[in-house]
């Protein structure tokens, strides 16, 4: 499986605000199999945007690096899961 270009986040603990290290990425929602449609969000020049599905609000940081997120658990990551299967 390739890696994902895009990074994928998501708000499994229900956290107010997720700070991410990219302006573009992917959110899930919940950990699958509760997780909404893959929804591609792109800030722009903003430095924050809200998921339309969740309604998790995502807001830039630049001191993270790109795929990154605080807190960190909020970053999904199939590959350990698949290892697991």
């Amino acid at each position: 499986m390739a890696d994902k270009a895009v990074p994928h986040f998501h708000n499994q603990d229900g956290v107010r605000v997720i700070h991410v290290g990219s302006k573009e990425f992917m959110c899930i929602g919940a950990l699958p199999p509760f997780d909404h449609p893959h929804v591609f969000l792109d800030m722009g020049a903003e430095s924050e945007i809200i998921c339309q599905y969740c309604s998790t609000l995502y807001r830039y940081r630049s001191d993270l690096k790109p795929g990154t997120a605080d807190p960190a658990s909020c970053v999904w990551d199939d590959r350990a899961r698949l290892a697991a299967e």
